[in-house]
């Protein structure tokens, strides 16, 4: 993408400015899908010549371009076929016999695939509160590897990235950074010094609910090497409608995420004042622990709100009783979806039983509320239960 000199792009320009064919004659504005598994005969393979599907596609190329850009990323990113392996990647940068420092609350997929390679005894896993930036500071002098999210899925625990990225680095201690929650327009987490920033592109990024996709990105050519590699020989590579459709939705990102911020922001702020509710998780409301951090080192409080009931039946009961909210898994998508966390397999133990993550999608904020609002109305200290 070419652009005047002294003029930077800015993010919401870039989603949609960015992996774009070059501008010649009769040529397409969007960039095409290939469906093609070989290519033609390599004139030297050792260049990096296409030669065959699992090793590149030219529909991968505008969609890593564009993320890269966006993360602030020195080369193009790296699509995989799913966001669990785009995390399986990242951790093989971690030597064998290593030490993985990750939160006690993340992506349960994540804290899923460090659990069984540590029980393989690839490296030695600790488990800490992101949120105390001094037990995370603690662990550093024994890492090899510092796994970050903030917020953290499903607790909105908010880290203090700036802290932590640059003990880690003066450390010598790779940080790897989900930021599928936030989104490029909200953090960039490599301008903190991060070494690689993980999606799972299934969610905000190709916003529809339609895709199964990861990236990494980085601005380390070495390390970046060592991501591609491990895609080529472990395979999990991304068909290319799929990245096509995934380009498609990232031309709207700017669009979705202000739209769903605001919509959470209104609807963080109904759910703070309801009587069923025990405790209302958003880092944009000013009474949550991790407000001040998030609009220090934010562009933003993100879209998902985490509340929590009196009980299980109560959070089986709200998830039951909505009609435009979707009960569903997952996140990130232009509906809103609802769901008690802890149904799932491999979610932490210390998350609440009746605790419910909101996925805010882009609806009219005032038929989101209404939904839950009815919903929630049997659930108040002497309602109707029956219902």
């Amino acid at each position: 993408m070419t652009h005047h000199a002294d003029h930077e792009l800015a993010q919401d320009t870039i989603v949609v400015a960015s992996g774009r064919p070059p501008r010649e004659h009769d040529a397409p504005v969007n960039p095409p899908i290939v469906l093609s598994s070989t290519f033609h005969e390599a004139v030297d393979p050792a260049v990096g010549d296409r030669i065959y599907g699992r090793m590149s596609n030219p529909t991968w190329d505008p969609f890593e371009e564009a993320l890269g850009q966006l993360e602030g990323a020195a080369l193009p990113a790296l699509v995989f076929s799913s966001g669990l392996g785009a995390a399986a990647a990242a951790l093989s940068l971690v030597p064998t016999g290593g030490v993985v420092v990750m939160p006690r609350h993340a992506y349960a997929g994540s804290l899923s695939l460090a659990d069984d390679e540590a029980a393989r005894g690839r490296f030695a896993l600790v488990r800490v509160d992101v949120a105390d930036t001094d037990q995370v500071l603690a662990t550093l002098d024994t890492a090899d590897l510092l796994w970050l999210e903030s917020p953290t899925n499903p607790m909105l625990e908010v880290a203090d990235l700036r802290t932590l990225i640059a003990a880690a680095k003066a450390a010598g201690v790779t940080v790897v950074v989900d930021n599928t929650f936030n989104t490029p327009l909200v953090c960039k987490p490599l301008d903190f010094g991060a070494d690689v920033v993980l999606h799972s592109v299934t969610k905000y990024l190709a916003g529809h609910s339609d895709v199964v996709l990861g990236a990494l990105a980085t601005s380390d050519a070495a390390v970046r090497t060592d991501l591609l590699k491990h895609r080529t020989l472990h395979g999990a590579i991304a068909g290319p409608f799929e990245v096509w459709l995934a380009l498609r939705g990232l031309r709207t990102l700017a669009l979705r995420v202000e739209r769903s911020q605001a919509n959470a922001l209104y609807l963080a702020d109904k759910l703070a004042q309801h009587p069923a509710l025990t405790r209302v998780r958003f880092p944009g409301l000013a009474t949550d622990p991790g407000h001040q951090r998030a609009a220090d080192q934010l562009n933003g409080f993100g879209s998902i709100i985490s509340i929590e009931l009196a009980d299980v039946a109560a959070g089986e009961a709200l998830v039951a009783a909505v009609r435009l909210w979707l009960p569903a898994t997952s996140l990130g998508g232009v509906e809103s979806l609802i769901e008690r966390r802890r149904r799932q397999p491999g979610e932490p133990a210390t998350v609440p039983e009746a605790l419910v993550r909101l996925s805010v999608g882009i609806e009219n904020p005032e038929d989101l509320w209404a939904d839950l609002e009815q919903a929630l109305a049997p659930l108040r200290p002497g309602g109707d239960s029956t219902r």
